[in-house]
């Protein structure tokens, strides 16, 4: 069972590293799991969002706004004391809304000469009107990259797009590939319009890269493009904010390993990434969970400055209609600025999440231990009795990755749970199924030696086998071959042992057949019992009835007996029924389920009065059952054994069809019976003589012989009938 655990802990392992769809899936609804459980609470207090919302469109008309309106947004939003200003937003086509554009498209389009009077010339164009308020703040306008096909050659853009790449330093082994190689690699740029990405201070790309089930839980902060490396609208934003004057990529043989930011706020920050420059995001919650301002309320002066001042400000849309929302971890609906000034807040407060590079080890290593710890449990006691430490184990992997989470670091608990159900239900399934093989086995095995009922007991669990007992009434069965040992001796052992397989099968399949539990063969004996281990309804008269059936039997079997080995058998058989203790009895080492009690020995002389009497079957009145036509009771006497104070009435029995062919006979010893009980023993004498010489019964020439004895000595008046056994 050991071994076999330790199997299944490899299988784990080999999956774990082969990351297999349906494992990497399960693996990032666990980490989703333990994020919602586990996340920060609130948010930090470097993010802000200026929501272009539903009360925004309402009041100021629908998307895309004129870029004088934008223009006016921003400036207010400089003039309220904002660190930066991240535009989540693309400006790539020109403002058609501005007088200039609408009069050259008159003229083009209807030979129309307008002009427009009036207007401050500064609002004749309304682009050029936004770019001069970008060159005069911290803004940093929002692009977007296509990407191809893996493998496909980045598309050249259709127009110059002189987009300011990040200057960076690397350190750290790269080995033979470039830094570019290791970063997402992007295709055509999709621009801001070059007038207001020359006015701007900054840009950065709002790509986000969903996992392949569509939730958002990394994002890049660095794209490669043309050999040429990008930041992301959020890292260009907080570098805008907090004069990040160095940016220094930190490499290993296996990738990008960390981005350090060097700034006077800021100090020496370290921004743990993934081999491919990617970053895990740390939610701070759902949608929401930073503060919105509504652009309606900027631009109206609704805002005060105390609740942007020295913040960095992420313009953006929460408007459904607008499109900009994504999945998260935490939310499936998120607007996806709030990515944006989450990932802001986590270079601001160096809040991050970082898978380290032994991570890989680690879980193995935990995979391992889990795996030998199950599988050791498992091997030496039962699954139920570990249901309560499973769950522990189960417990505490997942709150210790949940503890490990909540400082930065995760490590996944997929592959330690993973191998502790595997090993739990694998396990639980083989010691199941060994178990009930080797019941059959046992019950296979000692159905040939005890009862099939006993059998079932004894592998239906350990207490069965336990010395104890219980007291139950029982019917008890001996059965003994008349004179056996002068029959054996004119046959070889080995036609004795043939002899009593020949009987003892059928015989024992007769009690068994009828419900009875075969004790143990003595000898040439046979001992059986009913009632136990299993109730059996109306015991008696199904040990009767197996009775009578094995009497037909022996008749049967003789028949052959005295073709194959010249001789015949005549077998006694007492029946008895009274309250015995039922149960295994023995040392603690080699015991016996059986029946001990006085009615048991009461039984074993019932079966040698049948000599005696020369009967094939006795009986005692406790066999005798209510309403049952299918048998014939004949009294034989009134005893009493040594060392009994109560006398017991002895019985023997027929079927009702045998004793149809012997009624007369029967009928004359019940007269011959009833003189000898009512003191006339010289006529009982004449009586049991004539049935002697007629039946030639054993029976009656002793009862012939007693009344005699009786006539001539007669009894003392208080005389009961009862006769005397001398001997056991």
């Amino acid at each position: 069972m050991f071994i076999a655990g330790l199997g299944i802990t490899l299988l784990v392992i080999v999956f774990c590293l082969a990351r297999p769809g349906w494992l990497v899936y399960q693996d990032l609804k666990l980490y989703d799991e333990l994020t919602r459980r586990h996340h920060p609470q609130g948010h930090g207090e470097a993010s802000v969002v200026v929501d272009i919302d539903e009360k925004s469109l309402a009041e100021y008309g629908q998307w895309p706004w004129p870029r004088y309106r934008i223009a006016m947004l921003l400036a207010r939003l400089r003039s309220l004391g904002v660190r930066a200003v991240g535009l989540d937003m693309l400006l790539a086509e020109p403002d058609r809304t501005s007088p200039r554009v609408l009069t050259e498209q008159l003229w083009r389009d209807l030979k129309v000469e307008a002009a427009v009077t009036g207007l401050p010339e500064a609002l004749r164009d309304y682009d050029q009107t936004l770019a001069n308020v970008l060159q005069e703040g911290p803004f940093i306008l929002g692009y977007f990259f296509e990407f191809g096909p893996p493998g496909a050659t980045a598309a050249k853009p259709s127009a110059p797009c002189p987009l300011p790449p990040l200057r960076l330093s690397v350190i750290g082994q790269t080995g033979t590939m470039a830094l570019s190689d290791w970063l997402p690699r992007a295709g055509r740029p999709i621009c801001p319009l070059p007038q207001l990405l020359a006015a701007a201070p900054g840009s950065g790309f709002f790509n986000i890269v969903p996992d392949a089930d569509g939730i958002l839980r990394r994002c890049p902060l660095l794209i490669s493009s043309d050999a040429k490396i990008y930041p992301s609208l959020a890292l260009a934003t907080v570098m805008q904010a907090y004069g990040v004057r160095s940016v220094v990529v930190g490499m290993s043989s296996g990738g990008v390993t960390s981005l350090r930011l060097q700034s006077d706020i800021l100090g020496d920050r370290i921004v743990p990434l993934d081999a491919s420059g990617m970053l895990l995001i740390n939610y701070r919650g759902p949608g929401g969970s930073f503060p919105h301002v509504s652009a309606a309320d900027v631009l109206a002066g609704r805002v005060e400055a105390a609740a942007l001042a020295g913040k960095i400000a992420f313009v953006g849309t929460s408007a459904a209609g607008l499109g900009d929302l994504r999945a998260s971890p935490l939310d499936p609906a998120m607007p996806g600025v709030e990515v944006h000034a989450t990932i802001a807040d986590m270079l601001r407060d160096g809040d991050f999440l970082h898978r380290p590079d032994w991570a890989l080890g680690a879980e193995s290593l935990c995979l391992v231990a889990v795996g030998v710890l199950s599988s050791t449990l498992l091997a030496l006691t039962g699954a139920m009795t570990l249901i309560v430490p499973f769950a522990v184990f189960g417990a505490g992997v997942w709150y210790g990755a949940a503890a490990l989470l909540q400082q930065g670091m995760y490590l996944s608990p997929l592959g330690p749970l993973l191998v502790l159900a595997a090993n739990f239900t694998v396990l639980t399934f083989l010691k199941f199924w060994r178990e009930e093989r080797q019941k059959r086995f046992l019950h296979k095995a000692f159905a040939r030696y005890v009862s099939p009922a006993v059998v079932s007991r004894l592998v239906s669990g350990r207490h069965a086998l336990a010395l104890s007992g219980e007291e139950r009434e029982v019917t008890i069965l001996f059965s003994d071959v008349r004179g056996f040992t002068s029959l054996s001796e004119n046959l070889s052992p080995t036609q004795v042992a043939e002899l009593l397989q020949c009987y003892f099968t059928p015989m024992t399949a007769i009690i068994t057949s009828h419900l009875g539990t075969l004790d143990k063969f003595i000898g040439d004996a046979i001992m059986a019992f009913w009632n136990a281990p299993v109730d059996v309804p109306n015991h008696r008269a199904m040990a009767l009835r197996a009775v009578i059936a094995m009497r037909i039997e022996l008749d049967r079997l003789n028949a052959q007996f005295t073709d194959r080995f010249g001789l015949v058998i005549k077998a006694g058989i007492g029946l008895h029924c009274g309250v015995v203790r039922v149960g295994n009895f023995g040392s603690k080492d080699l015991f016996d389920y059986t029946v001990i009690g006085d009615a048991v020995n009461l039984c074993s002389r019932l079966e040698g009065l049948t000599k005696y009497y020369g009967v094939r079957l006795l009986v005692t009145d406790s066999l005798r059952p209510e309403n049952d036509s299918d048998f014939v009771f004949q009294e034989i006497d009134i005893v009493r054994f040594i060392g009994k104070k109560q006398p017991t009435t002895l019985y023997t029995v027929y079927a009702a069809a045998d004793y149809a062919t012997r009624e007369t006979e029967f009928g004359e010893a019940e007269q011959a019976r009833a003189l000898y009980v009512a003191r006339q023993f010289s006529d009982a004498a004449r009586a049991y003589a004539e049935l002697y010489t007629r039946y030639d019964r054993r029976r009656y020439a002793i009862f012939a012989a007693r009344s005699r004895e009786l006539a001539a000595s007669p009894p003392p008046d208080d005389w009961d009938g009862v006769y005397e056994h001398q001997t056991k």
